[in-house]
Parts: structure tokens; sequence; C-alpha cells
């Protein structure tokens, strides 16, 4: 990095570098901070929110059309907002999940015929995606396609658009409604299906022109961790299309695994499912090994664990904080990789003759100060790069 003061290099000067932000997106839910970002929230809420900030730079919020709209035309909209630019205002990046899916979908779309069901699942893109435009700009725009149109638990109303109009029209429609209303948005494809199937759809939506800007991929592990080799085979296989690649939906468990049997991890309900200390010790574990592992591939940029307590989905011991508020291992682990090991704090160097200075650091921004001055500059390409930065008072 070359640093320059009154338009010339600051020779053989002492500097302060110091990392301000991650370009990498360590995501987790924030649907747990409604109430608190509306002025509803209780003392565990704020300090679940200290614990949350002390980890997280990327947030998604919930955008399930059943529960945002469950009436038509009163949208949770104004609540939801609140919450979008309770996090934005404190530097996080807010995603929005999901503008289509089949499941916890609005009930009322059951009485209208399939033509007006995909008029107005374009309608509810357009609205959504221009009322928190600026704020959210990060969308999974259709979630699980890849079993959308055989979806066989209950009839909803877009399993049957989807069945009727086909997987890739389906994924057009609702991607060219995204695309049309925030054009600056990055817009995701997002699935739980890691077979080939997700394969063939990508291929398929790629060779029709549709333009996907993230893959997503689901890992949620109840049944035990992929491990290593599992993950990275299974990064290659999708990164092979050019995309970026983000994680959107992780867990790893505190408590016992879920029994491999189970095919469909929604039909485990259990009424009580703890976490214990050998399961907390594994969960450490796995938290590091799995973290290390995605940012290990140049093709992942982004990270969303799902559920920051216990007792979320599925009831399960999956989250880095206990029910009583308490933070894991897990938490301690993680928050040494990001705000430790993968965190340039505040370092004294010495520039040379020509103003440079070198140092190793994650892609991000950073600050350099000297003398009561300071700018601001970002690291953003893998390996060997220049930066340039203007002291300014």
């Amino acid at each position: 990095m070359r640093v320059a003061a009154g338009g010339a290099p600051l020779a053989e000067r002492e500097v302060v570098v110091a990392q301000r932000e991650h370009a990498f997106l360590f995501g987790c839910t924030g649907f747990d901070f409604v109430d608190l970002a509306n002025g509803a929230g209780s003392e565990q809420d704020e300090r679940l929110a200290e614990l949350w900030f002390g980890l997280f730079n990327a947030v998604t919020l919930p955008f399930y059309w059943g529960r945002f709209e469950p009436e038509r035309g009163r949208p949770d909209t104004a609540r939801l907002l609140t919450t979008a630019r309770w996090f934005a205002e404190r530097g996080c990046v807010v995603k929005g999940h999901p503008l289509a899916w089949h499941t916890v979908t609005a009930d009322w779309l059951m009485d209208l015929p399939n033509d007006e069901i995909a008029r107005v699942q374009v309608e509810r893109i357009t609205r959504e995606m221009t009322d928190f435009a600026g704020v959210i700009d990060m969308w999974d725009v259709i979630n699980e396609v890849v079993i959308m149109p055989i979806f066989e638990q209950y009839d909803n109303g877009i399993t049957r658009i989807c069945r009727e109009m086909g997987r890739i029209p389906m994924v057009r429609m609702v991607f060219d409604a995204a695309r049309e209303a925030n054009p600056r948005a990055t817009l995701l494809l997002n699935d739980f299906d890691m077979s080939a199937a997700y394969e063939c759809l990508i291929e398929g939506v790629l060779e029709a022109g549709i333009t996907i800007d993230v893959l997503g991929l689901q890992s949620h592990m109840h049944q035990g961790y992929w491990g290593e080799e599992k993950t990275l085979a299974t990064i290659d296989r999708f990164a092979r299309y050019g995309l970026p690649i983000h994680f959107t939906e992780t867990t790893l468990l505190s408590g016992h695994l879920m029994p491999p049997e189970i095919v469909d991890l929604n039909d485990y309900q259990i009424p009580d499912w703890p976490s214990t200390p050998d399961g907390e010790a594994r969960q450490a574990d796995e938290v590091v090994r799995h973290y290390l592992t995605l940012l290990s591939h140049p093709s992942v940029t982004a990270m969303t664990y799902w559920g920051m307590t216990d007792g979320g989905w599925l009831g399960a011991p999956g989250g880095f904080v206990r029910s009583d508020a308490t933070p894991k291992p897990s938490y301690e682990a993680l928050r040494t990789l990001i705000k430790g090991d993968w965190w340039l704090p505040p370092t004294t160097l010495r520039t040379d003759a020509e103003g440079r200075v070198r140092f190793n650091g994650f892609l991000g921004t950073y600050e350099v100060s000297a003398a009561g001055n300071n700018a601001t500059f970002t690291i953003d390409t893998p390996g060997e790069a220049t930066a340039e930065a203007t002291l300014t008072n």
C-alpha cells in the first residue's frame, strides 16, 4: 500500500493500519430481532443483539409470503422496513428471503385461478423490491424450485403455477420481475437439493439466458457434519458455472443428531432437543472446520448461519447461543476466527522512502492513520495487491 499526504508520498513515517470491515459476508438470520428493532424488545433481546453484532456483518430477514401478507393487501412492510434499516444502520448487508416459495406461502392464493396467482406473484416481487430498494438490495428470489412442481405434502398456489408452467419459465418470470424492479439488486437462486437435479436446473436456466447473480447452497447438517471433502466437492461442482456461491442456510448441532433414515428433515418432530456438553464441543470443532473450508474456496463469498439461538428451525440445538442467552463454545470459536485470526487490529507500520507499507490481511476495508489524519481503502483482489491512500483531516 502507498500512503500519501499533501500530494506527496508519506515517507519514513509511522502509520497505523487497522481493518474496519470484512469483504466476506458472515451472515445470520435476524428473525429474532424484529421486535427489538421496532422498539418492543426485551433485555434478553438486547443481550442477544450484542452477541449477534459481535460476529456478523450480514443478515437475512423473513419475507415468507404467508406470514408477511396473511391477509391480501395488508403486508408487514412497515415493521420489516424498520428492521432492515436497523441492521443497515449498524453496517450490515441485508438480504430478503424469499420472494417466491411454495412453503409458507399465502393461503389466499388458493382462491385464485393460476393465471391470477402468477400475476400477483409478480406484483408481490415488484412491490417488495421497490419498497425495500436501497435498504435490501439482495434477495433469494426463488427458493427450492427443484422440488417446487412435484411438492406433494400439501396443495398450494405456487406449486400449482410451477407445475403448469415448468421450472425454467417460473424462474424466468420471477427473475425478470425482480431485475426490472431493482436493477441494482443481487439476485440469488437458492436450493437445498445438492444433487445433479440442481445442476440440471442451473444449466437450463443459464442456457435460457436468465441472469443469475449468485448461486445459493443450503447446508443444514442436522444429520451430521458434511466434512471437508464433501463440502469442497460440492462447492467445486457448482463453482464450474462461474458464479459466486453463497452458503445461504447452514446449521450444525450441539445435541444428538437426527437419525440418518429421515428423508425430509421436517418429519423429525420431538418434544425436547437439548444441547449437551459433548455436543457443544463437537459443534465448536465443526464450526471452525466448516468456516475454514468455505473461506479456503475463492468461489464462496458469503455464509449465512441459520439461527443465532437454540430452538429455531425444528426446535434443534443449532445456535451459537443457548436458550438462556449464554454463548456456546462455538460462538467463542467463531469469534476467534472472524475478529482474531482473520482480522487485522490496529498495527503500527513504517513507510519506506516511497511511502509504501506491506501487510497481510483478508479482503475488506481498512483504515490508515498518522498524526491525526486518516484514510480508508479497500482490498478486493486476492493475492498480492496494491492500494493507494491519501491522508486527510
